[in-house]
Formats: structure tokens, C-alpha cells, sequence
């Protein structure tokens, strides 16, 4: 996997470099402002990029809008946002050019470089990889969602958990039931949202999708 990294602080770039090298993820340009990022992927073609929200010269959005950049010029890279910050608007905005391939992790709440790269890889193969806090502030900025209503609320836990991007196996044990509940739950979201199986569309995606979509709807 190839990717680029945009972030300001040189400490943090260079730590994340070799953290990624160590897992044998190739880093091919580490830079640190907008401008640099946009150049190293229209110049590297990564399958990913990992990008900060605050970036030079304002520390405002320009990272944010750099991905929003990425997503409509390179929609084959993956975009994977390292921030701070939870930031709703913004998720809005970078969301808003669809769900797959990005994801939206919080700096401070990452403990395991084996999980990150986890969810990079998601990222980089069209997945989705969001921060359970990320999830709850998309969520909660809509509890009217309509497509949503049909669902009891285990059946919510285990979509938003689907969001974070976790397996079927994941999901058992963080609500401790069977694998074979979670699989009855699924199907049974999959009905629900009126998703019945098909030979191009990959359900669990289009099921994540949907329950972003509602979750950021006034």
C-alpha cells in the first residue's frame, strides 16, 4: 500500500513515517501543507492519503478542503482524515461527495498502530473507517432520520458499529452475543433498508452508506 501524509507538525509527520514503514506500508511523500499535498498525489497516485483538517497557511480547514479536492480529482485514492478535532460541518463537507473510501479518526483516541493501518487499508480498498465519537456526533446531529426508523436499536448498534468499519466477528464482541446473532441482525438491517442482494453492489457498504446519509440530514 502506497500512501501520502499531510500533516503540519514535522514531529508527528515524521513519527507516522516510521510507524508506517515499520508496518511495511510504503510512505511516498510526507508533506505539510495543502498545496505540497495535492502536488504528491497528482505526482505518486497513492491508495491513500492521511491527511490533518488544519493545515498551513490558516490552521482553518485548508486540509478539509484539500480531501474534498482528493475525492472529486482522485477518486481512486482513499482519503483518511487524522484530526483533533470532531467536527461535524466539516465531515459534512467531505462526506457530502459520497461515503466510500474515507475515513474520519481522532488522533488522540488512537492507541494501536495495528488498528490504524487497519483502518487505512479499509480506506484504501473503498471501506469506511470512522471513529465510534466521529459516528456519535454524525448521528446524533439527526435522530429524525426516516430510512432509519424501521431498525430497533440493537439493530442501530450493530449499523453503527458496521460504520466504524468493524467485522462481523468485532461486532460479536464488543456487544458480546454470537456471531450468528450478528449475522440475523444484519440480514435483517439489509431488509429493512430495502437492500436485497445483488451481483455489483456490495450491501454492506450501501448499508453504511445510508445510515451516514440519514445522519447527516437536518
Amino acid at each position: 500500500m502506497r500512501v501520502v501524509i499531510a500533516e503540519d507538525s514535522a514531529i508527528l509527520r515524521d513519527g507516522l513515517v516510521q510507524l508506517l514503514e515499520l508496518r511495511e506500508v510504503h510512505v511516498a511523500a510526507a508533506v505539510g501543507d495543502a498545496e505540497a499535498l495535492l502536488a504528491a498525489v497528482a505526482e505518486h497516485r497513492p491508495d491513500a492519503a492521511v491527511i490533518d483538517i488544519r493545515l498551513p497557511p490558516g490552521h482553518r480547514d485548508e486540509g478539509l478542503r484539500a480531501a474534498v479536492t482528493l475525492r472529486r480529482d482522485h477518486p481512486g485514492t482513499g482519503v483518511l482524515i487524522f484530526s483533533q478535532y470532531v467536527e461535524t460541518a466539516y465531515a459534512d463537507r467531505l462526506f457530502g461527495a459520497g461515503f466510500a473510501g474515507v475515513g474520519y479518526l481522532l488522533k488522540e483516541r488512537v492507541v494501536d498502530i495495528g488498528e490504524f493501518v487497519d483502518a487505512l487499508e479499509r480506506v484504501a480498498d473503498g471501506g469506511t473507517a470512522l471513529d465510534p465519537e466521529v459516528v456519535g456526533h454524525l448521528f446524533g446531529a439527526s435522530r429524525r432520520a426516516r430510512s432509519l426508523d424501521a431498525l430497533t436499536p440493537r439493530e442501530r448498534e450493530v449499523l453503527s458499529l458496521m460504520a466504524q468499519g468493524r467485522t462481523n466477528h468485532s461486532i460479536a464482541a464488543s456487544l458480546t452475543v454470537t456471531g450468528r446473532a450478528v449475522e440475523k441482525h444484519i440480514a435483517n438491517i439489509f431488509g429493512k433498508l430495502g437492500l436485497p442482494p445483488s451481483e455489483t453492489d456490495h450491501r454492506r457498504v450501501l448499508a453504511v452508506l445510508r445510515y451516514l446519509e440519514a445522519a447527516r440530514r437536518p
